[in-house]
C-alpha cells in the first residue's frame, strides 16, 4: 500500500463519499490510487477547482457531513482559494487535499512550486500541514477531518507528489510517533444554570421580544418555535438562517437587512428586548439601537460570542440544548398588540411583494420571476442564489416551508456559487430537487461551464432536476444599483454591460433541457416545464434590470410607489436608468438610512 492508498483508504473509514477535484501531475499518486481503489471514494470532477470547491461547500452546507475538494499543486491549488474562503467566512467543515512538487525540489524555483503552507496559512489556519513522511498518516488526516468538524472550518493536507508514491508505514510504538484514532463524538455544550438564569431574568422582563436566528439555530426549530410562543415575540432570520424556520409561521418575519424585510427592520426597530440564537449576523445597523434593547445571544463558538451587539449574557452553547434548559425558566406573556402588529405586518409585507412582482417591466419583472415559483416549490426542494440581485429577490420572495434548504455566500458574498452549491447538494442528496437562481454575470463567470458537471452526472441521480434559472438582464446589476447609491454615480457601460448569451441554447447543446422566456406571460409556464424535466433544465428568463432593489427602511407604500413610477412609463425613466439621479430612487437605495426612525416617523417621509 502506498501512501496515496492510505490516504484514500482513511477517507473512507471517515465515510468520505465524496471529493470534489480536478487533476493535475501533481497529485498523479493520488489519481492512481483512485484507479486502485475502483473510484471510492468517487472522484467528482468539476469544470475549474473553484468550482470543485465550491461543490464541497455546497455538499458540507446541505449535507452537514465534512466537503472534501482536491487540486493538483500550484495554480490547482490556487484556484481552490475563493471557494475555500467560501467555506471558513460561512462557518462550513471542508478539508482540502492539495499536491505539491516532489520534496527534492523545494526551495528550488522549480514549475508549479508554491509556498502552500503560506498561501494556506490563513484559509487553513486552524490545521494545516504537509506531509512529509508516510509515518505522519494517519493522524495528519484524522485531524484534519476532526477539526473541520468541531470548529466548522477549512482544514488543509499537503502532500508531496513523490511522498504519495511512498510504501506506506503505519506510526509505531515508539518516541516521536503519533498514532491516532477515528472519529469524532456528538457533543452538545451547554453554559452553567447560573447563565441560563440571567438569560431568563432578561427575556421575561421584556414587553416587545424580538428574535434574530441564523444557521446555528437550524437543529433547534422545535424549541426556536416554542420560546417565540412563550415570549409572543416575533422571529427574524439573517439569510444563512433562511431555512431555519418555515416562512408561513404568522410571526416569522423574514429576511434581515440590506436585503431584508420591512418587518423585520421594525422588529429590531421597536422591540425592548432581543434574543439572538446561532447568528453572527455582522450589520449592526440593522439591530436595536445600542441602548435600546436589553439582549441575550446563544452561541456554540466561544469565540464568537458578544460580537455585533452589547448583549447582557452571552451564553456559549448548542443552541438545541441551550435553548431546552432555557424554556422552563421563561414565563409565558400575552399575545397582545406587539405580536398582533407583528402578524399583521408581515402579512401586508406578503401582499406588497406579491403586487410589486406583478408590475409590469421590460421585457419581465425579475421579481415576477422568482414571486411566480413560490407556490410551485416542491417541500423538499434545496435553494441556492448567486450574488447579486438574484440574492435580493431570493431573500425576499421565497418562502420556505416543509423540508426546503437554502443557501448562498453569505459572508464573502463572492459571485459564481450558486451552480455548483446545488451540483453539490445533487451529491447529498441525490432524491431531491435542487434550484439555483443566478444572475447572468455569475452565469458568464462560471456557471456555463459547471453545467458541463451536471450534464456529465445526472444520471446517476434518482432525481434528475437540477434548474439553472439564469435572470439574463445584461447587466452586472447590483453594483449598477451600488454605484448610483452610493457613490451618485451613472451606471458605467464599459464594466458594467455584459453580452446576451443563448443560455438555454446552451444547455440544449449539451444534453440538458432549456427554454428562452421574454413575455411575462410565459414565466410560470416555463417554471412548470423545468420543474416536470427529466434532466437538468436552464430557463433564461429576460429581465429588466431598471428594477430597484428595496431597502428595509422604505415603507410599503413608498415601496409599491417607486416600483410603479419606474417600470410604469416614468417620462424620466431612461434618464434615471443611465444616470442614476433620480431623487424618489435614491431615497430608497441603500446608504439612505435613517436609523433613528421611531414608530410612524419613516411614514411621514
Amino acid at each position: 500500500m502506498k501512501v496515496s492508498d492510505y490516504v484514500l483508504q482513511r477517507l473512507r473509514e471517515w465515510n468520505v463519499e465524496h471529493v470534489f477535484a480536478y487533476a493535475g501531475d501533481g497529485i498523479n499518486g493520488l489519481l492512481a490510487a483512485w484507479g486502485r481503489a475502483n473510484n471510492d471514494p468517487q472522484f467528482v470532477q468539476a469544470r475549474h477547482e473553484e468550482m470543485a470547491a465550491f461543490e464541497a461547500v455546497g455538499y458540507a452546507k446541505f449535507s452537514g457531513k465534512v466537503g472534501v475538494c482536491a487540486a493538483t499543486s500550484g495554480p490547482g491549488a490556487i484556484h481552490l482559494l475563493n471557494g475555500l474562503y467560501d467555506a471558513k467566512l460561512d462557518h462550513v467543515p471542508v478539508v482540502a487535499i492539495v499536491g505539491q512538487t516532489n520534496r527534492s525540489a523545494m526551495g528550488g524555483s522549480y514549475q508549479q512550486e508554491v509556498d502552500l503552507l503560506s498561501l494556506y496559512k490563513d484559509v487553513a489556519s486552524a490545521f494545516c500541514e504537509m506531509v512529509t513522511v508516510p509515518e505522519q498518516l494517519p493522524n495528519v488526516i484524522d485531524r484534519a477531518m476532526r477539526t473541520a468538524l468541531a470548529q466548522r472550518t477549512v482544514t488543509a493536507v499537503i502532500l508531496p507528489a513523490d511522498v504519495q508514491e511512498l510504501d506506506y508505514s503505519p506510526p509505531t510504538h515508539a518516541f516521536k510517533m503519533v498514532p491516532s484514532s477515528l472519529g469524532i463524538a456528538e457533543y452538545a455544550p451547554v453554559p452553567t444554570d447560573t447563565e441560563i438564569a440571567r438569560a431568563a431574568e432578561v427575556l421575561n422582563s421584556g414587553e416587545k421580544v424580538a428574535i434574530l436566528i441564523g444557521q446555528g439555530a437550524r437543529g433547534a426549530r422545535p424549541e426556536v418555535e416554542e420560546v417565540a410562543d412563550l415570549l409572543g415575540a416575533g422571529v427574524a432570520k439573517a439569510l444563512l438562517g433562511k431555512d431555519a424556520l418555515p416562512d408561513d409561521l404568522p410571526y416569522v418575519t423574514g429576511a434581515i437587512g440590506l436585503l431584508g424585510t420591512r418587518p423585520s427592520y421594525e422588529l429590531m426597530r421597536d422591540c425592548d428586548t432581543l434574543l439572538v440564537v446561532g447568528s453572527n449576523f455582522p450589520y449592526t445597523q440593522f439591530l436595536p439601537e445600542l441602548d435600546q434593547a436589553r439582549a441575550v445571544q446563544i452561541d456554540i463558538d466561544p469565540h464568537m460570542v458578544g460580537l455585533r451587539y452589547p448583549f447582557e449574557v452571552n451564553l456559549v452553547g448548542d443552541a438545541r440544548e441551550t435553548l431546552r434548559r432555557l424554556l422552563p425558566q421563561l414565563k409565558r406573556k400575552k399575545h397582545g398588540a406587539w405580536r398582533k402588529k407583528i402578524e399583521k405586518d408581515t402579512a401586508r409585507w406578503w401582499e406588497v411583494m406579491q403586487r410589486r412582482a406583478a408590475v409590469d417591466a421590460d421585457p419581465i419583472n425579475p421579481e415576477y420571476v422568482v414571486h411566480a415559483v413560490d407556490a410551485l416549490l416542491p417541500e423538499n426542494v434545496i435553494l441556492a442564489a448567486d450574488s447579486g440581485s438574484a440574492a435580493n429577490w431570493y431573500a425576499r420572495h421565497l418562502r420556505m416551508r416543509g423540508t426546503m434548504r437554502g443557501s448562498l455566500s453569505g459572508t464573502l458574498a463572492t459571485m459564481g456559487p450558486g451552480v455548483p452549491y446545488v451540483i453539490g447538494a445533487k451529491f447529498a442528496h441525490p432524491d431531491r430537487p435542487t434550484l439555483a437562481i443566478v444572475g447572468d454575470g455569475a452565469m458568464q463567470m462560471n456557471g456555463m461551464a459547471e453545467l458541463v458537471t451536471a450534464a456529465k452526472y445526472w444520471r446517476d441521480w434518482q432525481d434528475p432536476r437540477l434548474i439553472v434559472a439564469v435572470l439574463n438582464n445584461q447587466d452586472l446589476n447590483q453594483v449598477t444599483w451600488e454605484m448610483r447609491a452610493m457613490s451618485g454615480a451613472p451606471q458605467f457601460e464599459p464594466s458594467q454591460h455584459i453580452p446576451d448569451v443563448p443560455y438555454a441554447d446552451f444547455a440544449r447543446s449539451i444534453g440538458l433541457g432549456g427554454v428562452r422566456v421574454e413575455k411575462p406571460g410565459e414565466v410560470e409556464a416555463a417554471w412548470h416545464k423545468a420543474l416536470g424535466a427529466d434532466r437538468p433544465f436552464v430557463i433564461d428568463f429576460r429581465t429588466d434590470p431598471a428594477v430597484p432593489p428595496i431597502p428595509p427602511h422604505a415603507s410599503l407604500d413608498q415601496i409599491e410607489a417607486a416600483a410603479a413610477s419606474i417600470l410604469k412609463g416614468d417620462s424620466d425613466r431612461v434618464d434615471m436608468v443611465k444616470q442614476g439621479l433620480k431623487a424618489k430612487v435614491q431615497e430608497m437605495l441603500p446608504g439612505h438610512r435613517h436609523r433613528g426612525d421611531r414608530p410612524g416617523a419613516q411614514e411621514d417621509r
